[in-house]
């Protein structure tokens, strides 16, 4: 299906709305980043390669289409925007700052998750290749489909998080990621405990000892990192 290969930034600075945006996209299969502001989702689009933006217009020091504009420079990333403002002629001003789509506030995430899908059914799909398999052992996964595969037991159920966290730190393979920056990425009430909880249950699923871990690493004083074969 389309959302199961689909990576998701929400930008917005209502932290409310972002929370909520992330928790109802990631029930229904889609993995999340949040950036509160233009600044940060510039960040998260050096990091992490997007299947689709969701941008709100009204944000401080930079507006989700000042925001759009630029990054319609050399990023042609589908996006959504949402705005309170409901007029044609803002309409037309965010589709000419290079949305696909417009959305006024408030909204039914039905009436989203529907946009989302027909817009992701029209980009063409990158082909997977071997860069887009995370191999750990027995234990395999799929950046694209966000299958995980033990050799012996098959495909083995992971969270939309645990997903998330594969993710992150596998598109940026060997690299330390602190429990803060993992925490903010993933959003959504998570913090560094949570990042805790949520690393000792992916250990249990893909190390041969989860105590003495080989692959999903803790690099003691700064944060956790991924060792793939």
């Amino acid at each position: 299906m389309v959302k199961d290969s689909a990576h998701i930034l929400v930008v917005d600075d209502d932290l409310r709305l972002r929370s909520l945006l992330q928790r109802y996209l990631q029930e229904n299969g889609y993995a999340v980043s949040c950036a509160k502001d233009a600044e940060t989702a510039r960040m998260f689009l050096k990091q992490f390669v997007f299947d689709l933006l969701i941008v709100d217009v009204m944000m401080p020091n930079e507006t989700g289409l000042e925001f759009l504009q630029k990054l319609r420079l050399d990023n042609d990333v589908p996006a959504i925007v949402l705005t309170a403002m409901g007029e044609t002629q803002d309409r037309i001003s965010g589709l000419e700052a290079g949305a696909d789509d417009y959305l006024p506030k408030p909204f039914e995430p039905k009436e989203l998750l529907l946009r989302i899908n027909s817009i992701l059914r029209r980009v063409p799909k990158a082909e997977i290749d071997h860069a887009g398999i995370l191999r750990m052992g027995d234990c395999e996964f799929n950046l694209v489909t966000k299958e995980f595969r033990h050799k012996a037991n098959g495909i083995i159920h992971i969270t939309p998080v645990e997903q998330s966290i594969l993710c992150i730190l596998g598109q940026k393979n060997g690299q330390i990621f602190t429990r803060e920056k993992l925490a903010d990425i993933l959003g959504a009430g998570q913090n560094p405990r949570s990042i805790d909880v949520q690393i000792t249950r992916l250990r249990k699923k893909i190390e041969t000892d989860s105590k003495n871990p080989r692959y999903l690493q803790t690099v003691r004083g700064k944060g956790y990192m991924l060792l793939t074969e």
